[in-house]
């Protein structure tokens, strides 16, 4: 008995088959986007101590 598969699954099967490196490809370009380097706690501590405070309103004239 054949299983269902639909014509997205179908679809997907036969990408994947004629392109090998679909999936490497879209590995990179996830890591060129969404995967970045631990946040170093102490570095992002004393970044956020040397901001300079801004002003309530800055488009504020001083007229």
């Amino acid at each position: 008995m054949a299983m269902y598969e639909s014509e997205v699954t179908q679809f997907l099967k036969t990408l994947k088959q004629e392109r090998p490196s679909l999936e490497a490809e879209q590995r990179e370009g996830r890591a060129l986007l969404w995967d970045k380097a631990p946040i170093d706690l102490d570095e992002r501590a004393r970044a956020d101590a040397s901001r300079v405070a801004q002003k309530p309103y800055v488009y504020a004239s001083a007229d």
